[in-house]
């Protein structure tokens, strides 16, 4: 860290004074009970754990997430709030206990708003939040070092067969009660599983656990629970969702109970702030047209021709700007990711050691497009890039560079590697994030690479407009989808009049639109506020700014809110200026 604390000063004036408790006290309670909730967050969902790495989760068994179990837990996300409005905030401001208080609240707070989606009736999903991805990410992290490690492997590859079978309940209890998912995603899922079902069974991402121990025994005993437990659970899903189940033929959430609430509990929940569908969609109207306004410039000088649509579609298909193969992505990638790590020093005051494992998706998941960030390991030493490298000859060379920033360095490998290692931090802030906050952070970083001199030539300059674009479309797509009558057809041509993304891609990221409402508006948003901030501290500090402290100001704390993240800049500012 710049100083190796964290200052924050923290507002509390509409937060209420009713107690002269002392600040011991206070700060205890206040970190007692984020532990409690970051610790029974994983433990309610372990299957999310692989991708923070959070150490204490279960490794012996996936969710419970049956009516019963919701309910429990339901309960107590309510009484962790309580308790922490039972608190006087006021002894914590200016404490590294204050960003605990505030972040555990403001978290708390936004699943309990979440709640009137329902989304355990009609998560079928085929991008990360679907169980497809989220198992076999699991399994793939799942430790078999150890002997009490390979019993642990056994017990969760037992347990898939009734987590799969709860699925298939509380989808049965959601079109009793009218929640439905899109039944494009739908079909997506029964075409993922039919993959898995089909795969070879070396090849499977199922039994990676036994494909990766030495122990014979313990793979002939995982291979007997594939066999006999998973694959007919497996079955039975696909199955379900194949004959039985019909999902809703209108994309967007508006059509289940409670819809637009849903949508907008759904973007403070992913944004951490609360905003009107109408000027979400307006903002990425405004910025569709800025971008492309930058865009056009490059076309004229580099591409020799004021065409932009033309020219986007000759960036998607014509193989000049296309992969010949699936490995000369991966080379492409690995250069890109080599330059940016080299360059770090010079632009953040603090910079961890950590390795970025660039690795191809697995098969089942060919359609689900880009790139995904996960930890790979709980002090953010190791950091995983999964590639959809499906289809190298249809993916454009264009934006592979600005995703490969976006999601290794500086982008999520680089923040999420500050948190985590970061001792200081609650675990609550190491391993729990705002999605307005990181992933703001590593779209901002597509542009600083810009500004560092990353990008290998004009094509791929023109590739990080394109992917601003890109998000800019989100906020017109998203609420345009959700609650404005949009078609999955509307979005799709949208976004390909508009971007340098082929078909598969951008058909692929309107179904995941569809699977988590409000999500999507988070990129542009945050990004957009960190360059209002980044802005603000040049304006007020001039001569004193540093950016390699204000990078690190940015993300020593984590993944907090965005307005957390504007309080502690702020705090930053009058620190400064005060030296």
């Amino acid at each position: 860290m710049t100083s190796n604390r964290l200052i924050i000063i923290v507002i509390f004036a509409t937060l209420c004074s009713c107690s002269d408790e002392p600040e011991a006290t206070a700060a205890e309670r206040a970190n007692s009970i984020a532990s409690e909730f970051v610790d029974g967050y994983y433990s309610f969902y372990p299957e999310e754990a692989y991708e923070s790495a959070y150490p204490y989760a279960p490794m012996d068994r996936f969710g419970d997430h049956s009516e019963s179990k919701i309910a429990a837990w339901n309960r107590q996300v309510d009484d962790w709030l309580a308790e922490l409005d039972t608190l006087d905030p006021t002894p914590l401001s200016g404490t590294f206990d204050a960003v605990t208080y505030l972040f555990a609240r403001e978290r708390l707070e936004a699943i309990i708003g979440m709640r009137v989606c329902r989304m355990e009736l009609w998560n079928v999903s085929p991008t990360w939040t679907g169980w497809p991805s989220m198992i076999t990410s699991t399994l793939g992290a799942q430790p078999v070092g150890t002997a009490v490690e390979r019993d642990a492997a056994l017990s969760r590859a037992s347990d898939i067969a009734r987590y799969l079978d709860t699925e298939i309940s509380n989808l049965r209890r959601g079109v009793d009660a009218g929640y439905l998912a899109p039944q494009t995603n739908v079909d997506a899922v029964v075409e993922q599983v039919t993959v898995l079902i089909d795969t070879p069974i070396d090849d499977s991402p199922f039994l990676d656990p036994a494909i990766r121990s030495k122990d014979g025994k313990f793979a002939k005993q995982y291979r007997e629970i594939f066999e006999k437990s998973i694959t007919p659970a497996l079955i039975r899903y696909r199955d379900f969702l194949a004959t039985e189940y019909q999902g809703r033929d209108v994309i967007g959430v508006s059509a289940n109970p409670d819809g637009e609430a849903c949508y907008a509990a759904s973007v403070r929940y992913w944004s951490s702030l609360p905003m009107d569908p109408a000027d979400i969609h307006r903002a990425g109207l405004s910025n569709m047209s800025r971008i492309q306004s930058e865009m056009l410039a490059i076309a004229k000088e580099s591409f020799g021709t004021d065409d932009l649509m033309s020219l986007l579609q000759e960036l998607r298909t014509n193989p000049r700007y296309t992969f010949e193969s699936e490995q000369a992505m991966l080379d492409y990638i690995n250069s890109a990711v080599a330059r940016a790590k080299t360059a770090m020093p010079d632009w953040f005051a603090y910079v961890p050691e950590s390795r970025l494992i660039v690795t191809p998706s697995p098969a089942f998941e060919k359609d689900s497009g880009g790139g995904f960030y996960s930890a790979g390991s709980a002090d953010g030493s190791v950091g995983i890039y999964k590639v959809g490298t499906y289809n190298p000859t249809g993916i454009s060379k264009a934006g592979t560079e600005s995703t490969a920033f976006h999601e290794g360095w500086p982008g999520h490998h680089l923040d999420s590697s500050i948190a985590a290692s970061n001792q200081l931090l609650h675990p609550i802030l190491r391993y729990m994030w705002s999605s307005g906050t990181s992933e703001g952070w590593a779209l901002y970083s597509e542009r600083l690479a810009d500004e560092i001199g990353l990008y290998s030539s004009e094509l791929a300059r023109l590739g990080m407009l394109s992917n601003e674009a890109f998000r800019a479309a989100r906020l017109v797509v998203d609420p345009g989808m959700h609650v404005m009558g949009w078609t999955r057809q509307n979005a799709i041509d949208y976004m390909l009049e508009n971007t340098a993304e082929g078909f598969d891609a951008v058909s692929g990221e309107v179904d995941r639109y569809a699977a988590v409402p409000g999500q999507a508006t988070s990129y542009l948003v945050g990004s957009l506020e960190i360059q209002r901030l980044r802005q603000k501290a040049e304006r007020m500090l001039g001569d004193k700014f540093d950016i390699r402290v204000f990078h690190n100001r940015i993300l020593e704390n984590g993944g907090v809110t965005l307005p957390m993240l504007g309080m502690s800049i702020d705090a930053w500012i009058e620190e400064t200026l005060a030296r």
